[in-house]
């Protein structure tokens, strides 16, 4: 089931089948997110959660014998297309993953080298633009005196909040979570997820998770994945608080409320 917004999603995923070799990861998968909401994606290990994000940003473009199909479209432009600057793309649409994946620079590195890489050259724009994204994903303040460490000295929680805060100095239109709190500690979690509900209403997101909780606290609407003759599929979409209190499909009803896992 398909959201019924009034204005057109910002994301639109329609009939997206993804396969490796001769593996069925997702099949006609279909979901839709709106400007500056919230979807989370949940389901049982295997079911293509991931393989979806990585469509989006078409890092599957990177995994030898990987096909994709059907349609992802951002803002009515199918990202799929063969003609799509794949560069472009991916400053459009930011992606942090499980584990923080810092790069070995210093911490301002971390930020820089990705701006100069995509373009940004003016010394002003690029100090700006750094101090931004480092007080949005409230680092600033804590490193502001160590821009020149190294950021692989940060704790967990700060390597993670660095890498939201490289996306996010790429301005980016939608921004792809896969499990981004699952690699800490409670504590950097609760930071992380304080961070992920400041985004909403500024950012598009889609957020890979195991955590029904956070889906729960976060979620403005959720798609539940499952897998259905040994492919990865979505079962249901829609509000978050729906499809948790109604059964409207009943293996995503009892998948959400603890009877499957």
């Amino acid at each position: 089931m398909i959201n019924s917004e009034t204005s057109p999603p910002a994301l639109s995923i329609q009939s997206l089948s993804v396969r490796y070799a001769n593996h069925t990861a997702l099949q006609d998968a279909s979901l839709e997110v709106a400007s500056g909401e919230l979807m989370a994606v949940v389901g049982p290990s295997g079911c293509g959660k991931s393989s979806m994000l990585s469509a989006v940003n078409r890092m599957t473009d990177l995994i030898p014998g990987a096909r994709v199909s059907g349609s992802v479209l951002i803002d009515d432009k199918d990202v799929l297309a063969g003609k799509m600057d794949v560069q472009q793309l991916r400053r459009q649409v930011g992606m942090v993953f499980q584990q923080p994946n810092p790069f070995p620079l210093s911490i301002a590195e971390n930020i820089l080298f990705a701006l100069r890489e995509h373009g940004v050259r003016n010394k002003a724009d690029l100090e700006q633009r750094m101090e931004q994204a480092l007080t949005a994903t409230g680092l600033w303040d804590e490193v502001k005196d160590r821009l020149q460490m190294p950021a692989l000295g940060l704790s967990g929680g700060q390597q993670q909040r660095l890498c939201f805060a490289r996306a996010l100095a790429l301005q980016p239109r939608v921004l792809l979570l896969d499990e981004p709190c699952s690699a800490l500690d409670p504590i950097a979690s609760a930071t992380v997820e304080r961070l992920i509900a400041s985004l909403k209403g500024r950012y598009t997101l889609l957020m890979v998770t195991h955590n029904l909780a956070q889906a729960r606290r976060l979620a403005d609407h959720l798609s539940v994945c499952w897998v259905r003759d040994g492919c990865g599929c979505v079962l249901d979409s829609g509000p978050t608080l729906d499809l948790f209190e109604n059964e409207r499909h009943p293996l995503a009803y009892q998948y959400l409320n603890g009877v499957l896992c």
